[in-house]
């Protein structure tokens, strides 16, 4: 096997090519897609997806606490304790299960009663029959899904992100050929569910022969399941707010102004999903690691200094996506999706803009999860996602997608930007100042840049692809050397070069 550091670097490294997959495949398959469906039936998809999605909160935060004690128990050298955890968790999952079908047979016999003012009876069908694949999915995947945690949680990153690649390339491969033959939506969710289960069943047969996992089916260790109740907990608040807020805009636009206007709304949660994959292929590797150094009781100095330099390193990432959407966004949504989305543009700019300090700052929250202190963040953000939801009716009804998207960015501001980096300062001792500081001074070349781009294409339009791309290259010419000599430490410039060298070093040598 391939050894832990390594596991890490390479973890990271195929979360990118997975983005990059992802983008390539989302910019060319999505404007196909939503062709081929139109606009109602696309939101048809979106909304059952985003009701369903609701009932991915009984995982009740037990994913992260697998990875979590599994590290833990694998620092101390605790081979029993773990399987006889294992057993206790797939019991747990398969109870959640059973206890999801029936949660999702009550929405399926209320289809008529939730979007029956805003569909037809042909839509409101097709809604019923999704739903019922969806729950089928959910039924297998919680007690299948704690064999992904553990390979996680012994940090082989590799084998999963190369079935992750794979399964995208035939999905996406599959749902071409569908639509081509004249299948829509209820295609979509049924491929979905066929490489999920398949999925599943990988990760089982690698638990069982590469890593040579049991399950111990012994004992309830009351007082464990106890510890774990607590930590779950607020976990499960954290995901809760994060179904709230991308979600219930689906869902309440839906209710208030039919597919069309989700459709929209989709089309700019589509993007926000791809922005924040940017960041979290960073910081998604770290549980294992951060559990580690608390469970050794390595210094807050340590952490902090973790904290900062990852910071920057999803900084330099997140701000050229950012910038390049600024200036890009509004012709690209255009070109790709149809001028019937331009809307989108704004309401995914809303959401970038008001996403960056979150996803700079992500490492905080594995940390938390790590030290087992996710109360205060998971408080805030239930609370401020509350306010969030009740200000996403009010606005829908004056602004629709647009009136959402502010309620959602207002509660990300005063939540990540605010409260938590507060509390980041005072409770956990990161050097939130020199953050900033550092993050200030980084951004003041990417700034004038989208500045004077965006000042420039005021009067200068962008009609066709072959214009976006030139453009984009002459930004990216310009963008890169400037951030790279101006914005960037050593350090960070040794991690885009050092690699560069290597390669051209072995070629050379052949």
């Amino acid at each position: 096997m391939i050894k832990s550091n390594n596991q890490l670097k390479a973890g990271a490294v195929l979360n990118y090519i997975i983005i990059v997959i992802n983008t390539v495949v989302t910019l060319l398959y999505t404007p196909y897609m939503l062709r081929m469906l139109g606009q109602n039936e696309y939101g048809l998809y979106s909304l059952v997806a985003s009701v369903i999605s609701y009932l991915t909160i009984l995982d009740l935060g037990m994913g992260n606490a697998i990875i979590r004690y599994t590290a833990k128990f694998r620092a101390e050298g605790k081979k029993e304790e773990q399987f006889e955890m294992f057993g206790m968790f797939l019991v747990l999952y398969i109870i959640i299960g059973v206890v999801a079908v029936i949660i999702g047979g009550g929405l399926y016999f209320n289809v008529d009663a939730m979007f029956g003012k805003t569909m037809t009876d042909v839509e409101l069908g097709k809604a019923r029959i999704m739903m019922l694949i969806l729950i089928f999915n959910l039924a297998i995947t919680f007690p299948m899904s704690i064999f992904g945690s553990i390979i996680t949680a012994y940090e082989q990153f590799v084998f999963p992100k190369i079935i992750s690649i794979i399964r995208i390339l035939l999905n996406t491969v599959t749902m071409i050929l569908l639509l081509h033959l004249g299948y829509k939506a209820i295609a979509m969710v049924i491929v979905q569910t066929v490489f999920n289960v398949l999925t599943l069943i990988i990760n089982y047969l690698y638990c069982k022969h590469a890593i040579q996992i049991k399950v111990y089916f012994r004992r309830f260790n009351w007082a464990f399941l106890k510890e774990v109740a607590i930590y779950s907990f607020w976990i499960l608040l954290n995901v809760i707010m994060d179904r709230v807020y991308w979600s219930t805009g689906q869902f309440v636009l839906g209710a208030i102004s039919g597919t069309v206007a989700v459709s929209v709304f989709a089309v700019a949660i589509h993007l926000q999903g791809m922005y924040m994959q940017f960041s979290s292929a960073i910081s998604s590797v770290f549980l294992p690691k951060v559990t580690a150094m608390v469970a050794k009781q390595s210094g807050d100095e340590s952490i902090s200094s973790l904290f900062i330099r990852t910071g920057r390193l999803q900084f330099i990432v997140m701000c050229l996506i950012l910038c390049g959407f600024i200036v890009y966004g509004k012709p690209f949504i255009v070109l790709w999706a149809g001028p019937e989305y331009e809307k989108a543009y704004i309401i995914a700019l809303l959401f970038f803009v008001s996403l960056l300090t979150p996803l700079i700052q992500n490492l905080g929250i594995t940390i938390l999860q790590a030290k087992n202190q996710m109360k205060f963040r998971s408080l805030v953000y239930i609370v401020i996602a509350a306010l969030a939801l009740v200000m996403e009716i009010i606005f829908a009804r004056i602004w629709g997608g647009v009136g959402c998207a502010v309620a959602i960015a207002g509660a990300l501001f005063l939540g990540q930007g605010v409260i938590m980096n507060i509390y980041y300062k005072e409770k956990q001792h990161i050097d939130i100042v020199e953050f900033w500081r550092q993050i200030l001074k980084m951004s003041i070349v990417p700034a004038i840049l989208v500045v004077t781009f965006s000042i420039y294409y005021q009067t200068n339009s962008i009609v066709s692809w072959s214009m976006l791309l030139i453009h984009i290259i002459i930004f990216a010419i310009i963008y890169i050397p400037s951030v790279y000599y101006l914005s960037l430490n050593q350090y960070e410039r040794s991690l885009f070069v050092t690699p560069v060298y290597q390669a051209l070093h072995k070629i050379l040598k052949k």
